[in-house]
């Protein structure tokens, strides 16, 4: 087995692989707050929502069928709103859409606790505020784009997975531990976020979670921006 070049090697590890970390890490935990506290709805997995949508009927679930069908165009959205504005607005400025991810869950956690105020028990989160969190999941996927395409999909768990099954097979062929190990790295940030995710909702009501994925977002926010934008690649820019 060869070892990588230093320079691959180093870019395992440099600015933009641990921010990419951060907020794989930040998607499993607002995956994990919008779905502990609701009855089960996705704002990471759009191909589990894609099957729900058509499927539910099959099931007489026509209600969360059009949950999920609506979760879908939300995350959409948010790609397309967080992508307009990358282009227009944030070129080059990866702290962009976690803050309009930031500005969404702000949303979410506003609404639910309008919600919780008048007619609700506070124990689980209403579905509104849900439509907001996956916009807010979809804008932060376009975090890192290269020639105007994602080029580090956040919350894709699946295609991670893929790449580094595919990085593991090239490794024992010949390659080396760069094939794979920065999908393995990127996996476990994710599922790390959403084991966070699931312990802070032990500890947290159903009203107080989104205001906790706010305040974590918020952070992320400005650790992108103080050290991403004046250490990474605007550095060379």
């Amino acid at each position: 087995m060869k070892q990588p070049d230093p320079a691959r090697k180093q870019a395992l590890f440099d600015a933009e692989a641990r921010i990419s970390w951060v907020l794989a890490g930040l998607a499993g935990l607002i995956g994990a707050a919008a779905f502990m506290h609701t009855a089960g709805y996705f704002v990471t997995f759009m191909t589990g929502n894609t099957e729900r949508a058509v499927l539910g009927y099959f099931h007489e679930e026509s209600d969360m069928a059009a949950a999920a069908a609506a979760l879908l165009a939300a995350f959409l959205s948010g790609v397309v709103v967080a992508s307009w504005c990358r282009r227009h607005f944030w070129e080059g400025h990866p702290h962009g859409p976690t803050l309009l991810t930031t500005v969404s869950l702000a949303v979410a956690a506003l609404t639910d606790l309008y919600l919780v105020s008048h007619d609700d028990d506070g124990t689980t989160i209403a579905f509104v505020p849900i439509l907001f969190v996956a916009f807010g999941v979809g804008a932060l996927n376009t975090s890192f784009v290269k020639d105007g395409e994602v080029s580090i999909p956040l919350s894709y768990v699946t295609g991670t997975v893929v790449k580094m099954g595919q990085g593991i097979e090239r490794h024992l062929s010949g390659g080396d531990y760069a094939d794979w190990l920065n999908y393995f790295l990127l996996y476990t940030a994710f599922a790390l976020g959403a084991l966070i995710g699931g312990l802070l909702s032990l500890a947290v009501p159903g009203w107080a979670m989104l205001i906790a994925a706010f305040l974590v977002c918020l952070l992320t926010t400005g650790y992108t921006y103080l050290h991403l934008d004046r250490h990474g690649p605007l550095e060379d820019a």
